[in-house]
């Protein structure tokens, strides 16, 4: 589960949303090489952010900016060691998700209240490709939440409405973001073991789309792979292979940047503990 938060936040801040903020700005972030100084320069931008959406509060835009930088800095920077921070983040960042969606379109406000079969439907009937970034931005954000409120039984029983959502976003554009989405649903579905309930041949049909969808642009695709289907699988050659493939892979890809010299940090460590872990 702590994958999902790290994965959903990373490519937040890589998503759609970012590119509402000022060219240069967003294209800083995304493209910048040092994972250092962005972690330092954020939270500047997450208070001008707040600020904007309070000035601004019908736009959909700034909701769904704030959400994703909001949460990608909540499931990157803050340190296990403040679960609390995290947990504000992470309600802050779906908040504002939720008040996107409903800013955009005006008959999914109250989702987070309706039954299932209410609320299945109404994601069933948002099957337009405008609906994309809103659906996108709801999915990762809640599967955040939902990580980092994992000690709370109520909040883990809302992943399937988030893998519902993620579900909806692979039937209006499988390759979306790369491949991301197809990431996110291949990392829920390889959270248990087959002696569990996991669904291995589901992941891993998953994560190869991903793979196809990222067309080795999308590198942090190999690292989740890797740590949470091969180690689960307990296949080595599986897992070494695909670090390997993430390393050799050139970073820098204009607004994947950021993300890949971070799947790379991961990639490296990764592999350096692969003969203690088989």
């Amino acid at each position: 589960m702590r994958k999902i938060v790290i994965l959903a936040m990373l490519f937040a801040v890589s998503g759609c949303a970012t590119t509402r903020l000022p060219g240069n700005l967003s294209g800083a972030i995304l493209n910048s090489d040092d994972l250092q100084t962005v972690s330092d320069g954020l939270p500047s931008y997450l208070l001008m952010v707040d600020a904007l959406t309070e000035t601004y509060p019908k736009s959909a835009d700034m909701h769904l900016t704030a959400a994703s930088l909001n949460g990608s800095y909540a499931g990157v920077f803050v340190p296990d060691s403040q679960p609390e921070r995290k947990k504000r983040m992470a309600t802050k960042a779906l908040n504002h998700s939720f008040t996107a969606f409903c800013l955009h379109d005006k008959k999914v406000c109250g989702l987070a209240e309706m039954d299932s079969d209410a609320f299945n439907a109404t994601i069933e009937q948002r099957n337009s490709k405008k609906d994309l970034p809103y659906l996108y931005s709801l999915g990762t954000g809640w599967a955040s939440f939902i990580q980092a409120n994992s000690d709370d039984w109520l909040a883990i029983a809302q992943l399937g409405k988030a893998e519902a959502v993620l579900k909806q976003v692979v039937s209006i554009e499988p390759d979306y973001e790369k491949g991301t989405a197809q990431l996110y649903l291949g990392v829920m579905n390889s959270i248990l073991p087959p002696s569990l309930g996991g669904k291995p041949e589901v992941a891993r049909a998953y994560y190869e789309a991903a793979l196809r969808a990222g067309n080795e642009q999308n590198l942090i695709i190999y690292v989740y792979y890797a740590s949470n289907f091969a180690r689960l699988m307990f296949d080595q050659e599986l897992h070494d292979s695909l670090l390997q493939q993430a390393l050799s892979l050139d970073p820098y890809v204009e607004g994947y940047t950021l993300q890949n010299f971070y799947a790379q940090k991961l990639a490296a460590e990764l592999l350096a503990t692969s003969n203690d872990y088989f």
